[in-house]
């Protein structure tokens, strides 16, 4: 039980280290190329939105936190 609590832990630091390294990752819809194409058409992107990269989970939820804790200590 000891152990496996240490790996997450250890799982869960990792990954907040890369949302703090790394904050944005390759969009996988369409493959970071910010278009992708439907029925013969280039059309842009809905998920990045022509970008090619969008915010990893772990940071959209570091940022909402902090958006919340300066919303609050005002």
């Amino acid at each position: 039980m000891f152990i496996a609590t240490l790996l997450a832990l250890a799982a869960l630091g990792g990954y907040a280290a890369l949302c703090a390294l790394q904050p944005f990752v390759r969009c996988r819809k369409c493959a970071g190329e910010g278009e992708r194409e439907r029925f013969g058409k280039a059309r842009t992107c809905s998920r990045c939105r022509g970008r090619g990269q969008h915010l990893r989970r772990g940071r959209r939820l570091h940022n909402a936190a902090q958006r919340t804790h300066h919303a609050g200590s005002r």
